[in-house]
């Protein structure tokens, strides 16, 4: 019976993780040319911003692409235990 309880809740964190995703086509959109990926990290649970991550230089002047925005597994493992003491990130990934 516990294993049954856990498995639902792995199920139900895998699935949570895409709902909080954010998704911006630029131009034609992307065009196989490769992706970038940067981690943003917030302090006091993403009120303060602690870095700046810039998608027009990860877009390396691309004037067709997507920026996504949301959290990955890693990112959700890092969170959990970084929540703690108020820290929070999330993935940034621009498609070219």
């Amino acid at each position: 019976m516990k294993r049954i309880i856990v498995v639902m809740l792995l199920c139900a964190a895998a699935g949570l993780s895409g709902c909080a995703t954010h998704r911006h086509v630029i131009g034609n959109g992307p065009q196989n040319r490769g992706e970038v990926t940067d981690m943003q990290w917030y302090a006091l649970y993403g009120l303060v911003p602690m870095n700046n991550v810039d998608t027009q230089k990860m877009a390396d002047g691309a004037t067709d692409y997507e920026i996504r925005t949301g959290y990955s597994p890693v990112s959700i493992m890092i969170n959990f235990f970084t929540s703690m003491v108020t820290l929070h990130c999330r993935d940034v990934t621009v498609k070219k």
